[in-house]
């Protein structure tokens, strides 16, 4: 599917609320009125043990345990991390997380994965996260356990990071094929694997020709394997300011073939924040 066939379809909303600076009863109250907003179809999360961008040492909830206990809080809404770096859970564990929490929710979970990249984190629990080309090398075959986890009754892997002999991972997720969400920008090992394994593929910048370019890789990579691209959901993050610009740029980011837009949700703002984003989104 070609670039232009993707313009001019519906953009769709969903929302993020990473687990940081804030308390459970905040979050939880943002993710259940955002149950009540239709244009929101799913809500996000974040994969890390430390506060992104400022004070590293203030609070931050475990974002898996956290989306879990929120999926449980809500009726509606998909939901899930964006991303899970493969360096802090061995994908074994990974895939039956995922598919327990798919049960659990009834079929509502998307499976983020990403190759992991916070050194910081990293150094401070004695997790290697090793040079650019062993976090993506361990990102490939983690990628590869997962979905034969998930769909195949046995699973034998022989790698350089895992190793699995006769393994099962049962019961299997209610969504079959559980969406899987590939996020990042790299052109050389990033965009080739979302094309391979993912339903979902996150642009992580904020420049719409960048995301056009990324968007150019990505269709190549599906054509390389006979894949249609338009299989893949094309999402991208919107920080919020105001309704105004939101739209404008999810209007910009439509144009270049984006299907749906996230809009991260601001700390400073008490939770009825998501009712106003909500309103601006849908012309309220």
């Amino acid at each position: 599917l070609s670039s232009s066939a993707r313009e001019g379809g519906r953009m769709r909303y969903a929302f993020s609320t990473s687990p940081q600076r804030t308390t459970w009863e905040s979050i939880r109250e943002v993710w259940q009125r955002a149950d009540a907003h239709d244009v929101f179809e799913s809500g996000w999360t974040f994969d890390h043990l430390y506060p992104l961008f400022g004070d590293s040492t203030e609070d931050c909830m475990e974002g898996w345990m956290t989306l879990a206990a929120l999926l449980h809080e809500t009726t509606r809404l998909r939901g899930g991390v964006l991303v899970s770096g493969m360096v802090y859970r061995h994908p074994g564990v990974l895939a039956s997380m995922a598919s327990t929490l798919d049960i659990t929710s009834g079929g509502r979970l998307e499976l983020g994965i990403g190759a992991g990249w916070n050194q910081e984190e990293c150094d401070a629990f004695g997790i290697e996260l090793g040079t650019m080309r062993e976090r993506f090398d361990r990102f490939e075959e983690g990628l590869e356990v997962i979905a034969s986890l998930l769909a195949n009754d046995r699973t034998t892997f022989e790698g350089r990071y895992y190793r699995l002999h006769e393994a099962m991972n049962n019961p299997k997720p209610l969504q079959r094929p559980l969406p899987i969400c590939i996020g990042g920008v790299g052109r050389t090992r990033t965009l080739p694997l979302a094309a391979r394994y993912a339903h979902h593929w996150n642009f992580s910048g904020s420049d719409v020709a960048v995301f056009a370019e990324c968007r150019d890789v990505l269709h190549e990579a599906c054509a390389a394997i006979d894949r249609d691209p338009a299989e893949i959901t094309h999402s991208v993050i919107l920080r919020w300011t105001d309704g105004a610009r939101a739209r404008d740029e999810a209007a910009a980011y439509g144009a270049a073939g984006a299907d749906l837009a996230i809009v991260s949700l601001p700390k400073s703002e008490p939770p009825s924040i998501v009712d106003e984003v909500a309103a601006a989104l849908t012309g309220g």
